[in-house]
């Protein structure tokens, strides 16, 4: 098992990139276990991964960026609307009871991407920008069951 430590600057001028470089690391690795801390002094998140390489094996196919989904500028329509809100809400509570900032749980990009793209396996899930196995393990049912019922 290996250790990996990450500082996400909760500054908005960091978040998004600090968030990408924790977003392609789990992409690509198995995640074991997790600790985060907040770090008062310089208003970041310590984050501490405890993972596994994923086998290099022919079988295994990493997807480039651009092949994944990922709404943009899309403009929703009212019931798009009314599954991002429920998975909105939906993240601001796991957030609360895992205490974790809510774009640890999912970023509102990658919300909205679910809202436009709406999956209906797990296995969907990964054909959208920021979703890896990690996130799909620990998300995916709950956020599958949010679409199902609004």
């Amino acid at each position: 098992m290996h250790i990996k430590v990450f500082k996400v600057r909760i500054a908005e001028e960091f978040l998004m990139d600090d968030q990408h470089k924790v977003d392609h690391f789990l992409v690509e690795n198995e995640v074991v276990k997790f600790d985060t801390a907040f770090v008062t002094e310089d208003q970041s998140w310590s984050v501490i991964l405890y993972y596994r390489r994923f086998p290099d094996t022919p079988n295994f196919v990493k997807e480039t960026k651009s092949q994944k989904y990922s709404a943009e500028d899309d403009v929703l329509t009212e019931s798009e609307i009314r599954i991002l809100e429920a998975l909105k809400l939906w993240r601001s509570e796991k957030a609360r009871e895992q205490s974790l900032p809510t774009y640890f749980i999912a970023t509102n990009k990658e919300l909205t991407s679910v809202a436009k793209y709406k999956p209906s396996k797990k296995q969907e899930l990964l054909d959208i920008k920021g979703f890896g196995k990690h996130k799909i393990e620990n998300y995916g049912e709950e956020i599958l069951e949010i679409l199902e019922s609004v």
